[in-house]
């Protein structure tokens, strides 16, 4: 059984600022928080801690976790935008 470096999705955002124009060009990368209510996961992207408290799991954006071979297949499986790159073997 393997372990795997599991990192959240992500999207891009922008305009970075309206006020500059050089700026709206600009997109910034934010992570997705992934959580999992007892099997079914859901992605968020501006979680709540009510949210964050009431997840069996919450793996919040920007961060990385190590995950075994099981939750990974639960990730991909869950529906939630997690595919094979977002994953690294350790």
């Amino acid at each position: 059984m393997a372990d795997w470096t599991f990192r959240t999705p992500t999207v891009d955002e922008g305009p970075a600022a309206w006020s500059n124009r050089l700026f709206l060009r600009v997109k910034l990368t934010r992570g997705i928080t992934v959580l999992n209510n007892g099997g079914t996961y859901t992605a968020v992207r501006y979680p709540t801690q009510d949210e964050l408290r009431a997840a069996t799991v919450a793996y919040q954006g920007g961060h990385e976790y190590v995950v075994d071979d099981a939750t990974k297949a639960a990730l991909i499986a869950g529906g939630v935008g997690v595919t094979e790159a977002n994953f690294t073997a350790l």
